[in-house]
């Protein structure tokens, strides 16, 4: 496995990141492709095994659940030293004021019930999950540097904004002396790269490292075009991923993937990880093969050409960020 650091910062992470979005009880959430905790075990043992040491979860994975399966595998697998443990704020846990959301109410209670059930005193990085539109930038950025500076958070990061909104956070926390974002945690693969117009360059341009997720395009990029899984065909987010102009993208993966003779997979990730601001994309595993094929990209060097290849077909869309 390979290290870096993330972003501006001191923090070394694994070059890759767990996605634990896949692990969390089927009978609690919305999702019913989940793994319940003894399917979830061996991807958590793989991972130390591999050196993955960056973990990334969210309160709302599973009504809670998932942190709880992430928690309890930190003490059976690995040691609470030796893992970055990133999760999230912002999505709905409950009906009452703190329920969701980023007002101050919101993030005091959600950090404190994360910790909980993760079983730790802190959290190496705390992602806000989504904009929040209803809270000033000020209250929600007060609150974040407050539970940094009483040690419950180590760095914070943001996920899938548009990038004034993120400047427009970002300002408030400089503005006022406030613990700002170090990491962006946005969706890009070769099928949404929207993120190349601003918040890339903008991550790049002030040192924010990215933590991208679905880098494999929810699965559409480690398999030919047409091809289904069981969570395909039940998960309503994946299923208004698609659009038409995925095809020539998947169908130039799996040239090159026979090519080289390695899985689809393998390429498109090496496509992610060869852009200089991305830390360390994010890897949902249900199959062993998917976290050995993750760590098997980093030795990919796709040539001019292959990128070219993999680039032309793309034609401009609408931000999507589920």
């Amino acid at each position: 496995m390979e290290y870096t650091r993330l972003g501006a910062t001191g923090l070394r992470v694994s070059r890759l990141a767990l996605g634990c979005m896949t692990y969390g009880d089927p009978n609690r959430g919305l999702h019913r492709w989940t793994l319940d905790e003894a399917a979830s075990a061996p991807f958590f043992r793989q991972a130390v095994e591999l050196g993955i040491t960056f973990w990334d979860t969210a309160n709302v994975y599973q009504q809670g659940s998932g942190e709880e399966y992430v928690g309890r595998a930190i003490k059976r697998f690995s040691r609470r030293e030796d893992i970055v443990l990133a999760t999230k704020v912002s999505g709905r846990m409950h009906d009452g004021p703190g329920g969701s959301g980023l007002s101050r109410t919101a993030i005091l209670e959600q950090v404190d019930a994360s910790l909980r059930r993760l079983g730790t005193d802190h959290i190496d990085v705390y992602y806000v999950h989504r904009f929040d539109e209803e809270t000033p930038v000020e209250e929600t950025m007060r609150a974040l540097d407050d539970i940094v500076r009483a040690g419950k958070v180590r760095y914070l990061g943001a996920s899938s904004m548009y990038a004034w909104q993120f400047a427009k956070l970002q300002m408030a926390a400089a503005v006022n002396g406030l613990t700002p974002f170090v990491a962006m945690e946005n969706q890009y693969n070769l099928l949404k790269r929207e993120e190349e117009r601003e918040m890339i360059p903008m991550c790049a341009d002030t040192g924010v490292g990215l933590t991208p997720y679905s880098p494999n395009g929810k699965g559409r990029l480690a398999r030919p075009r047409g091809a289904a899984t069981d969570r395909s065909n039940i998960d309503e987010v994946a299923k208004a991923f698609d659009t038409d102009a995925d095809g020539p993208i998947i169908d130039a993966v799996e040239e090159i993937a026979v090519e080289r003779g390695i899985p689809m997979a393998q390429v498109a990730l090496a496509w992610v990880l060869r852009n200089p601001t991305v830390a360390a994309p994010i890897i949902g595993a249900t199959k062993p093969a998917h976290l050995t094929d993750a760590a098997a990209a980093l030795d990919v060097q796709l040539t001019d050409d292959e990128v070219a290849r993999l680039e032309s077909p793309y034609v401009t869309q609408a931000p999507f960020w589920w």
